[in-house]
């Protein structure tokens, strides 16, 4: 059984020995008024043109900075300098049952000098359509052990999102030689990635 976190909770990700290695971490939500509940990016029937909503990992220093580009894994930039962090790309409009867009990240690869992997959600040109996640509900963040296949952690976003327009989900950091998790769960209105990347240079 995967723990249901709450926000603002943490987890050791590696407590039990230093056998997880491979993670992959999805994103979801549905729109309110589809009255579909499940999947991740579900396609977001309610609003023309539909919601576009893109996952990524800001990779940090002991600092919490961002030292390089390539510390970026978006749908621009699928891969971490270091490789491993890898995105499997950008899905328009979450079509689809499954995991649409998903981040697969190998624990054991991430470099000494990176000690925080930040995952963040935004929608896509909200600005100028006039989106945000006050139209979406059931939203949530799952950690999988993609060599079990078992889901670790399911954290709700249950909070009220209406007018924040990029979320800052959840974050896995190093502490004492263990990988943790925590459900950050904090709502703003940065209009894009690259707004959002500012708060980390």
């Amino acid at each position: 059984m995967a723990v249901n976190l709450v926000k603002g909770q943490k987890i050791d990700l590696t407590k039990k020995g230093d056998k997880l290695d491979r993670i992959h971490v999805g994103l979801g939500w549905d729109p309110v008024s589809s009255g579909k509940t499940g999947g991740f990016f579900k396609k977001l029937l309610s609003s023309a043109p539909e919601i576009d909503c893109d996952a990524s990992v800001i990779m940090l220093n002991e600092k919490g900075v961002m030292q390089s580009n390539k510390d970026l894994i978006y749908f621009g930039n699928l891969q971490s300098g270091c490789k491993s962090v890898k995105h499997t790309g950008d899905n328009l409009t979450g079509d689809g049952d499954g995991d649409d867009e998903v981040i697969f990240v190998s624990l054991k690869s991430i470099p000494a000098h990176i000690h925080k992997l930040v995952f963040v959600v935004n929608i896509y040109d909200c600005a100028r359509r006039n989106q945000h996640f006050g139209m979406i509900q059931n939203a949530f963040i799952r950690i999988v052990d993609q060599t079990t296949k078992k889901e670790l952690i399911r954290y709700q976003l249950s909070d009220d999102y209406a007018n924040q327009t990029s979320l800052i989900v959840g974050e896995i950091y190093r502490r004492d030689n263990e990988w943790k998790f925590s459900a950050t769960g904090v709502g703003t209105t940065d209009t894009g990635i690259k707004t959002i990347i500012n708060r980390y240079k």
